[in-house]
């Protein structure tokens, strides 16, 4: 098993910027990969970026491309995403992804999931 926490969201105005974390624990030697995903209220559940933690590539949702950076510290089995020029749009409840398989794009890719951290951007 892995557990994931999250950390670092909350109200921003649009142009800022902010930068979450999620910390996992437990059965990461077996972790492939990391992932974060948002879900807005009334909406599906939508991929954001992930990395592949044996070489560390990345990829993004077209959405986000050039605003937000996925990062990870293997040492401390954190990752991290940078979020900037932030839009009301991407208001929504962030979420962790860890997956010991493919890392894909898609959330029944990902078996371990954190608790989601809310993110608000204000116009």
């Amino acid at each position: 098993q892995v557990q994931l926490v999250e950390s670092g969201g909350g109200l921003v105005q649009a142009g800022g910027s902010l930068r979450l974390s999620c910390a996992a624990s437990g059965r990461t030697s077996s972790t492939h990969g990391m992932g974060w995903f948002r879900q807005a209220p009334g909406k599906e559940r939508e991929f954001v970026t992930a990395i592949r933690w044996t070489d560390g590539s990345t990829g993004y949702a077209d959405s986000v491309k050039g605003r937000f950076t996925i990062s990870r510290d293997s040492a401390k089995s954190t990752v991290y995403l940078q979020m900037n020029s932030l839009k009301p749009e991407d208001t929504a409840n962030y979420y962790c992804a860890a997956t010991s398989s493919v890392v894909g794009r898609f959330p029944r890719d990902y078996a371990y999931w954190g608790q989601g951290t809310q993110v608000s951007v204000s116009s």
